[in-house]
């Protein structure tokens, strides 16, 4: 039996239920609720498209930004999540169900329930997923009682009770190599974390060491200027090109590996704050929609309209698409713009022309009310937006305000309605 979508009084929409064997169709079809997923839809319901339906199995929607904020001990938990009927835009269909499947050749998607939909259009991006059994021992140590990670929900408030109560010993950040969702953001705790060891007085008694797989700590003279101004301020002990190996978490050790060396070093912690490898969700690496050798499984799309360069009546946004972008929310947010525009040109027989241009920020938070404001395209080139950029790149307490503060306003009353 099968729920028809509805609004509820509260303006809350109501999840379709699809029994199994059941079948239905759609004009555009979105796997994913999240920022890209129903961004995406508000912005094509204001382009009058009619008939949208969006598969989502969460019933809370979360914003990712704020992570970092729970982590340090800057944001509340309950700050970053909604339910997901009250984000989901009126008019549009919430499919409350997995996908676990497309076949392109009859325009299907199959659903972990054993039902199917069909698309004219679909457009996949359900993100991207955290592999923490690709390095050993790191799965175990998060579950232990010394391990956290801004980079899941559950792990963030875990982050900052473990830093808030540390008074000595070692804590060791780690960030991973390859395709990862605004890979900078794997830093923020640190800084925060600093910042907090500082006040309390405590942070000439702590070692902390942070790995990083790059050559530099961001890869933008300007960037690495100031935050190398604030790792000398804290006292960081930095490995560059260094990628966490392994773990032991019953004798809390971490084997580092440099990967310009082949050197290998062995750490002792008493805090392990680490962010995992990252690739495409593991159903959507097994369709046909990755290029062909793409191992990460991200879907193949042409990096400037979006679309699926083998099957035209695809599109790919966000985590999940294989743009040249740094993958981040700023990026995705200019993608759904150009996306909706070339959709909407498709679906009245014109050639989709308004293109991405690789845009992608990110803010540093560098301490309790600063950020370092980073804009740059595929090649890590300056790409400002705002005017006096160059002065915004610098510490700032404005930039802190406009990050933790006003953007998280920004996303849940515009962004995720299409206004911005």
């Amino acid at each position: 039996m099968r729920t028809t979508t509805s609004t509820a009084p509260t303006g809350r929409t109501v999840p379709v239920t699809l029994a199994s064997g059941e079948q239905r169709h759609h004009q555009v079809l979105i796997i994913g609720g999240g920022n890209a997923g129903i961004s995406l839809a508000a912005r094509l319901r204001r382009y009058r498209f009619k008939d949208i339906a969006v598969i989502e199995p969460k019933s809370r929607h979360l914003y990712q930004p704020l992570f970092s904020h729970i982590a340090g001990g800057t944001a509340d938990a309950f700050e970053a999540v909604r339910l997901q009927s009250a984000v989901t835009p009126q008019g549009v269909a919430w499919i409350r169900d997995k996908a676990v499947d497309v076949s392109t050749d009859t325009h299907t998607v199959l659903l972990e329930s054993g039902s199917a939909i069909t698309y004219d259009h679909l457009v996949v991006c359900p993100g991207i997923q955290n592999d923490w059994s690709s390095i050993p021992g790191l799965k175990e140590a998060m579950e232990g009682p010394h391990g956290a990670s801004n980079y899941e929900y559950e792990l963030a408030p875990k982050a900052w009770d473990l830093f808030r109560g540390m008074t000595g010993g070692t804590v060791v950040f780690t960030q991973p190599s390859g395709p990862a969702s605004c890979a900078g953001a794997a830093q923020k705790p640190l800084y925060l974390a600093c910042d907090h060891w500082r006040r309390e007085g405590v942070l000439k008694d702590i070692r902390v060491v942070l790995a990083v797989p790059t050559p530099t700590i961001f890869g933008m003279e300007i960037i690495d200027e100031e935050l190398n101004r604030k790792i000398d301020e804290y006292g960081i002990e930095v490995r560059f090109s260094t990628e966490l190996a392994s773990v032991e978490p019953q004798a809390r050790t971490v084997q580092l590996l440099n990967t310009a060396t082949g050197a290998a070093e062995t750490l002792s912690y008493d805090v392990l704050h680490a962010v995992p490898p990252q690739s495409a969700p593991q159903w959507l690496k097994t369709t046909d929609l990755p290029a062909p050798g793409n191992r990460a499984g991200f879907v193949e799309v042409d990096p400037l309209i979006l679309r699926h360069p083998r099957f035209p009546e695809v599109w790919s946004l966000g985590d999940s698409a294989s743009t040249l972008n740094s993958k981040s929310g700023a990026a995705l947010r200019t993608q759904a713009k150009v996306l909706a525009k070339n959709l909407r040109a498709v679906t009245r027989g014109r050639k989709p022309t308004t293109k991405y241009n690789q845009y992608s920020a990110c803010p540093f938070v560098v301490s309790r009310n600063t950020v370092v404001f980073s804009e740059f395209d595929d090649k890590y080139s300056p790409m400002p937006t705002v005017p006096g950029w160059n002065n915004l790149a610098r510490e700032r307490r404005l930039t802190f305000i406009a990050e933790r503060v006003m953007l998280p306003k920004i996303y849940w009353n515009l962004i995720l309605r299409g206004l911005a």
